[in-house]
């Protein structure tokens, strides 16, 4: 079935690009009406992405909660946690510092000759700040948490429920299990949406095509290009730090995750690629209570693809409108953005409003956004790609920490 449905979901993307040109050529003359197209194309990636989001809240927290109250003990669940947010945050620095030397190195914005006007962005960069983020963390309704797809605050609640019922033991063991059924019963229905997969991954590459047509990414060539030779870059160092935990084992988590991942790049959602992670991470042999664990806190917080994005979006900007900014100052940015990056999963266009808030901060062009508004489309499914392979990494090494750290403990146990 695995298989299968790679097959298909290629297909899908094969087909969906070539109903998109073909509709491109038929109506592309007419903006109104490619739209209008697009918009039933992608009807189809809509339905799919309302599934998603119907079944991401129960999921998360049901796992979630699950794996918390097998953990045993809370000095499991904060050494894994702290295990985990180590992790990311070196993840985030490369990313970030990898994003900096690339754009740098290529430089995709130099000739354009962008000539500032002080125009609006498309994009509201007063929707970051810190206060509202720390605030946003928190929630003030579970119904309100899972109504709205907060993760952070799904995050945030299920760790309550897991802390108290792991504090409470047997008294707790009724709701547990009433827990552990409502995971096997989401996993089912999981199953059901993802059959939808292949029609969501074509309807979306076809509404992109047929709006934009082939033709933009000529035109933006030397942005696109650049931007995905970047992400190969992070991809190949991701891979060689996870192969340091994992040795050759990496290679057969890679041959798992390629499902979630070619779902994310063909969707732009990690939503979309959530529940199949979970799937392929069991069959990899990541154990179901570290991964209900990590990978919520790993779409909140590590973001890698994202802040690779925001780095290079920020300094393609610069170069297109000829503004030279030191490297102090690009360090200064870089750590401004690993600070702002954290709240990305809280705020709607999420890279962008990052892009724009850290080019208003330095008195950069911030109507700059708009230029590669365009091409976003196209960047936010490598971007996306990455995020998801860069949890999936980080959640099969803390996974491989955890195991190793228990086999030495038992080791010990049996000499003594």
């Amino acid at each position: 079935m695995s298989r299968r449905l790679t097959t298909f979901i290629v297909a899908g993307m094969v087909s969906g690009v070539c109903a998109g040109f073909a509709a491109n050529q038929l109506v592309g003359d007419t903006p109104e009406t490619a739209k209008e197209v697009a918009s039933y194309f992608h009807l189809l990636a809509d339905v799919f992405l309302h599934l998603i989001k119907m079944i991401v809240a129960p999921l998360v927290f049901s796992t979630l909660v699950a794996g918390m109250a097998h953990m045993g003990d809370s000095t499991a669940l904060g050494r894994i946690g702290g295990r985990a947010m180590a992790w990311f945050l070196t993840a985030s620095l490369l990313s970030l510092a990898l994003g900096l030397a690339l754009v740098n190195l290529l430089a995709p914005g130099e000739g354009l000759h962008l000539v500032r006007t002080g125009g609006a962005a498309a994009v509201d960069a007063q929707a970051l700040n810190f206060r509202d983020f720390v605030l946003h963390v928190f929630p003030t309704s579970m119904v309100g948490a899972m109504a709205e797809n907060s993760i952070l605050q799904i995050v945030v609640f299920s760790i309550f429920v897991g802390l108290a019922l792991t504090a409470i033991g047997e008294d707790g063991k009724p709701i547990v299990i009433l827990i552990e059924a409502m995971v096997k019963m989401m996993l089912t229905v999981t199953g059901y949406v993802m059959q939808m997969a292949p029609l969501a991954v074509f309807g979306a590459l076809a509404a992109a095509v047929t709006s934009e047509g082939i033709g933009v990414l000529a035109t933006f060539g030397k942005l696109v290009g650049s931007f995905y030779l970047a992400l190969g870059s992070l991809w190949l160092l991701l891979i060689c730090a996870g192969s340091l935990f994992l040795g050759r084992q990496i290679f057969v988590l890679l041959r798992h995750v390629r499902e979630p991942v070619l779902l994310a790049f063909s969707t732009a959602s990690s939503e979309a690629a959530y529940p199949k992670m979970l799937e392929q991470l069991d069959r990899f042999g990541v154990p179901r209570r570290i991964y209900s664990f990590i990978l919520p806190l790993g779409y909140s917080f590590n973001l890698d693809g994202s802040m690779m994005y925001a780095t290079f979006a920020t300094l393609f900007i610069a170069q297109a409108y000829g503004i030279y900014l030191p490297i102090m100052t690009q360090i200064t940015i870089l750590l401004v953005l690993m600070v702002t990056s954290k709240g990305i999963a809280a705020v709607p266009r999420a890279s962008l409003v990052v892009v724009a808030a850290t080019l208003g901060q330095f008195d950069l062009p911030v109507e700059g956004i708009a230029f590669i508004l365009a091409v976003d489309h196209f960047m936010d499914m490598g971007r996306t790609a990455t995020n998801v392979l860069g949890n999936a990494i980080a959640t099969a090494v803390v996974s491989k920490w955890e195991l190793k750290r228990q086999g030495e403990r038992l080791a010990d146990a049996l000499l003594a």
